[in-house]
């Protein structure tokens, strides 16, 4: 959007406002189908969970992956609510349930809807025997994670060499895996984490063949990287390398499923905050804006990523520290950002900003989360 869509925006609705824009979604969406056709989208809800999200990623022909009971009714309340035509398509029974440790009151509601829910460990298997029998299994390998923003493989995934021996487990007590899943960590810069991956992938499911269990589903998670500055080489790329290990590795009948949340609702965002305070500390500016790490700006806490200010107005920039409006000492945004000299209400933007933002926003020390204004839906 222009500067100046965004500063009226900003009147409008008052800030702090974030503006999140349905065409980059769709144009997001458009580029993974575009290359790499042969995987189906699953949209991470948790990156992003806005009911407007869901219509529109369902719309362009999404799937999705949820990792709570609450995410599975989003979804399942915002596509029942569509128009039938809308709905005709949708196959609940190939939604993707990602989350490898469940409540067993989850798994109950679960039941009825026959998902596909996955597990690492014989005892989520002896829990969703008990408490799901009806659904289909993924089973999450670990693999390397290395240079990922987001590290995930010390909390989830069982080892290659224990995966047969779970998939034959689950036969046992008669359930099925449809599905073997991996996730290399997010914001993966690191495109040889898929490459390793993929092999490990391969090689489990030879053995589970050789041992009278072929599985169907490949499902190759998240981590695609989003377009955060010029060092995250691009899509295209790291696509490329995919493609060639999929046709080197796997027979061209297996369905193969992926989970990009960051990847399509990143660059769909914009926060624009409001000047409240000013200050100058050991001969450093320092701005106080009416947003926060514990809203907007969550990000920097929980997904270690930054997110660099930008000023509407023109003027020489200076080194000076931004923090956020509640009271805590941690609610730093930055300590070395660039801007030139603001005043109290000026107005200042961040970019970039839609993925693992808003939705981990709380409302800590009265303060409410930013507005959400959706265009272009």
């Amino acid at each position: 959007m222009t500067a100046r869509e965004l500063q009226t925006i900003a009147r409008r609705h008052g800030t702090p406002v974030v503006v999140i824009d349905h065409e980059v979604i769709r144009r997001n969406y458009a580029r993974f189908r575009k290359h790499l056709p042969k995987v189906q989208a699953y949209y991470a809800v948790k990156a992003n969970p806005a009911p407007e999200i869901i219509r529109t990623l369902f719309r362009a022909g999404a799937s999705f992956d949820v990792a709570s009971l609450p995410e599975f009714m989003l979804v399942y309340d915002n596509i029942r609510n569509l128009p039938p035509r809308e709905q005709q398509d949708f196959i609940w029974d190939k939604i993707v349930y990602a989350n490898p440790i469940k409540p067993r009151e989850t798994l109950e509601a679960l039941d009825r809807y026959k998902p596909l829910v996955t597990y690492d460990n014989l005892a989520e298997l002896r829990k969703i025997q008990k408490y799901a029998p009806r659904a289909g299994l993924a089973l999450r390998l670990r693999v390397p994670n290395t240079g990922s923003m987001v590290e995930l493989s010390s909390k989830f995934g069982c080892a290659p060499g224990e995966a047969v021996d779970l998939i034959e487990a689950a036969a046992r007590a008669g359930l099925v895996v449809e599905c073997l899943s991996f996730h290399v960590g997010s914001q993966c810069t690191n495109f040889e984490n898929f490459v390793q991956a993929l092999n490990i992938a391969a090689a489990v499911m030879r053995e589970a063949a050789s041992r009278g269990h072929a599985v169907k589903i490949l499902d190759i998670g998240g981590g695609f990287p989003a377009p955060y500055d010029r060092h995250v080489r691009p899509f295209s790329e790291l696509a490329r390398k995919i493609n060639a290990e999929i046709a080197r590795l796997f027979p061209p009948e297996l369905e193969i499923l992926a989970e990009p949340g960051r990847f399509l609702v990143a660059t769909a965002a914009t926060a624009v905050a409001r000047v409240i305070g000013k200050a100058v500390r050991d001969a450093k500016p320092c701005y106080y804006i009416d947003d926060s790490v514990y809203h907007t700006f969550s990000g920097i806490i929980f997904d270690h990523c930054p997110y660099h200010l930008k000023a509407f107005k023109r003027g020489k920039p200076e080194i000076c520290a931004v923090f956020g409006q509640t009271c805590d000492g941690l609610d730093t945004i930055s300590q070395s950002e660039e801007l030139p000299e603001m005043e109290i209400d000026d107005l200042v933007y961040a970019d970039n900003i839609g993925a693992y933002s808003s939705a981990s926003s709380t409302c800590f020390n009265g303060f409410p989360p930013a507005k959400l204004v959706h265009v272009n839906e």
